[in-house]
């Protein structure tokens, strides 16, 4: 069972921000939706009429076989496109080699060291045809599970793109996590075969990635092959009869392989959310819906055009990098970029030597990045052009005001527009987002709703709250991407999603909506804290904090208090020369009950270098929130990027 979100009706929103952005009209008169008045005519529609919408959508695509019925809902059960036969791989690939495109570029990588590798879409084309083959010829058939472990190189996406091909549901493993989380999620997913390389580069260092499987593999007796591509040519023991090498199977694979027709219900992937303490939750997103909700945020957010160079910086590992690394992007036909390694090598301006190289339009990263960016100065992107990007986005989590006008002038030369986009794992896509061309954004919100996406703030009663005021975020239609169960344990995903307020998706996120109907996120339900009987959202003080011009980053927490329930509990890092001092403490204390009220004032404030992160770049506040009770961390950290963080941490803390 699912813990009931919260004993309080509400959240209290505290934070205030007045600026807006118009589209620059020279960008509105060239995009695919170019007014807000165009924009309201379709979301009118498509939440009046969905199944015309989403049916007149998916009518852009391939289809084997003709769906008998857009939408079958049983709440919390969705089918769509019923009967209809599909496959994503041919609309990633074989959609594309018909035409012009079949010379463009699909995917273009830049490894850490430097080598830069292209791949055709005819060439992408006939690479997953060899390797769909290669995995037939191990037995691999339509519904098996394949683990993926690998780190982001080109052949990351042909794997993926190889299975969806032939039908197998893949669950990839972020090539980060330790042998133990691996171990969980190839025993949750009964997985067979698994793919992955001797090593990656990140930081100019090899991380090590078949070690890890090799462990795993000791107590995952589903496992009958490994497959291993050699990228960085290390000694491996590898084990006769299970393991493969990938160039040799490549070798002897024929280059033509038929996309199957698959049900629009068949199981694509199955992606496990990461940081949670016991069983982990293996989404399960499905192969016709999918297809849909991806193309089509693809190609409004991004505005995505024949020419553009188009780069997200995830991690293939997380649903970024598989909705909009992967399939969004490629079922649109346009050149990715991809890149290997670390944004700070060998040098901090990596990312915007990249774009100016390459000439990226569009660049899609993440707030914890653009704070990052922020603490290292401005001299490093002042040293590029970056005159041709022409578009910019962040996903993650909600991005603090100050950090989003960094980015847009920056960055985006104050011509670029931002989309700021939320949307969750189970989502697969975005659902609340600025449409570039149409809807003016405000620093920090995610604006408005994504055509065909219900979205409203309520109370724990599912009654929507009046504009200014917190609540809870809810999806009260379903979407064609929408996950479709946790893997093996559909209970779970019924207690976990649609049980809080019956009859909605509940996001378990904080959010508010202004006079404009714009949404501000104001983070997840369990980052609130109840200070003397308010219910105040972390993300706020964070965004107050990092307004002073001596922070760079800010994590906040509650912590257990006699008095107020609750006490926040701050963790900073500071811009590079600024010193940490009582003093500076005591300024910020203050700087906060200015710029929010005094209930907001922290109560204490600890300076760190750095903050704990997963790879993806996201802060975990769970481990701060342990470290601030008892000083000590228990809790799950398979995906903690750095472990030294939590042990200097802890010295602070101590000294």
């Amino acid at each position: 069972m699912a813990n009931k979100v919260a004993e309080s009706t509400s959240i209290d929103s505290v934070l205030h921000e007045d600026r807006k952005f118009e589209c620059p009209e020279s960008f509105s008169q060239q995009a695919h939706i170019p007014s807000l008045a165009e924009y309201d005519r379709i979301y009118r529609e498509s939440v009046e009429e969905p199944e015309k919408f989403w049916g007149r959508i998916a009518g852009e695509l391939h289809w084997f076989k003709k769906w008998d019925k857009v939408l079958e809902w049983n709440c919390p059960w969705a089918k769509w496109f019923v009967g209809g036969q599909i496959n994503l791989s041919y609309n990633c690939l074989d959609r594309h080699v018909g035409t012009a495109r079949k010379n463009k570029a699909a995917i273009i990588w830049e490894s850490e060291p430097g080598e830069v590798r292209t791949l055709t879409y005819q060439q992408l084309h006939r690479e997953v045809q060899k390797f769909a083959n290669v995995l037939k010829s191990l037995g691999v058939q339509k519904g098996d599970r394949v683990a993926i472990y690998m780190g982001m190189t080109p052949e990351l996406p042909v794997a993926m793109l190889a299975c969806a091909r032939i039908g197998a549901t893949h669950t990839v493993v972020f090539g980060g996590f330790s042998s133990n989380a691996l171990v969980d999620r190839i025993h949750d997913s009964q997985a067979t075969t698994v793919i992955t390389q001797d090593g990656s580069y990140r930081r100019g260092a090899e991380v090590k990635l078949f070690p890890a499987v090799e462990e795993a593999l000791k107590s995952c007796p589903s496992v009958k092959n490994v497959v291993i591509y050699q990228r960085t040519g290390s000694a491996i023991n590898t084990q006769p009869g299970r393991d493969h090498w990938w160039h040799d199977l490549m070798a002897k694979a024929s280059d033509e392989c038929p996309a199957e027709p698959l049900d629009a219900e068949h199981p694509l992937y199955i992606l496990y959310t990461s940081g949670t303490t016991g069983k982990p939750k293996g989404l399960v997103h499905t192969t016709g819906g999918y297809a849909v909700g991806t193309y089509l945020t693809t190609k409004w957010v991004f505005d995505l055009k024949e020419e553009d160079t188009y780069w997200c910086t995830a991690d293939i590992g997380w649903v970024t990098g598989h909705s909009y690394i992967v399939y969004g992007p490629l079922q649109n036909g346009a050149a990715v970029l991809m890149y290997e390694g670390a944004p700070n090598f060998p040098e901090p301006d990596r990312f915007w030597d990249i774009i100016d190289r390459h000439k990226v339009s569009i660049l899609y990263t993440a707030p914890t990045a653009i704070r990052t960016f922020i603490k290292w100065g401005d001299q490093w992107p002042n040293k590029h052009k970056l005159d041709s990007l022409r578009l910019l986005g962040t996903v993650g989590e909600p991005i603090n005001p100050e950090a989003w006008i960094w980015y847009h002038e920056t960055i985006g030369h104050s011509r670029c527009p931002i989309v700021d986009t939320w949307w969750q794992t189970e989502t697969g896509n975005m659902m609340l987002t600025p449409i570039p061309g149409a809807i003016a954004t405000k620093p920090g919100s995610a604006t408005k709703p994504f055509p065909g996406v219900v979205a409203e703030v309520v109370d724990i009663e599912g009654k929507p709250v009046p504009a200014g005021s917190g609540g809870f975020l809810i999806i009260r239609q379903p979407w064609p991407g929408m996950a479709r169960t946790i893997y093996g344990d559909p209970e779970r995903y019924k207690q976990q999603y649609w049980s809080q307020i019956p009859g909605t998706y509940f996001t378990g996120d904080g959010a508010r909506k202004d006079k404009d109907g714009y949404f501000w996120v104001m983070g997840r339900v369990d980052d609130v804290i109840n200070v003397s009987g308010h219910r105040l959202s972390t993300m706020e003080v964070e965004s107050a904090l990092v307004a002073h011009e001596a922070v760079a980053e800010a994590a906040v927490v509650g912590r257990p208090d006699d008095v107020k329930g609750q006490a926040i509990s701050a963790f900073v890092t500071l811009e590079q020369g600024r010193k940490p001092t009582n003093e500076l403490k005591e300024e910020l204390r203050k700087w906060v009950a200015k710029e929010i009220g005094s209930l907001a004032k922290p109560d204490d404030i600890r300076f760190t270098d750095t903050l704990p992160k997963t790879r993806s770049g996201k802060i975990m506040r769970r481990l701060l929130r342990e470290l601030a009770t008892s000083g000590e961390v228990k809790g799950d950290t398979t995906t903690l990027e750095d472990f030294s963080v939590l042990a200097k941490l802890k010295d602070s803390d101590e000294s």
